[in-house]
């Protein structure tokens, strides 16, 4: 399975991208208590979602300095 790209996450609005963040961050943790209990079956998840996280994350921070350099220049008019 490969890693999933990152346009996928560029055409989310930003709700769906906090509404998987949450997601993803809820399937980790699951992911770690299977891993602490011993019945993880799919080690390779991990790689997958830590990835799949740090993408949608990064389009969050993007789109958050955009409006923020956004909103003054449109305030100083």
């Amino acid at each position: 399975m490969a890693l999933p790209k990152i346009d996928e996450v560029r055409e989310l609005g930003d709700q769906d991208i906090s509404d998987q963040i949450a997601s993803v961050k809820k399937e980790l943790f699951q992911l770690r208590f299977q891993k602490a209990t011993r019945r993880l079956e799919k080690p390779h998840q991990f790689k997958h979602l830590r990835h799949r996280l740090a993408q949608l994350m990064t389009v969050e921070h993007e789109r958050k300095l955009a409006a923020a350099q956004s909103t003054p220049a449109s305030e100083e008019k």
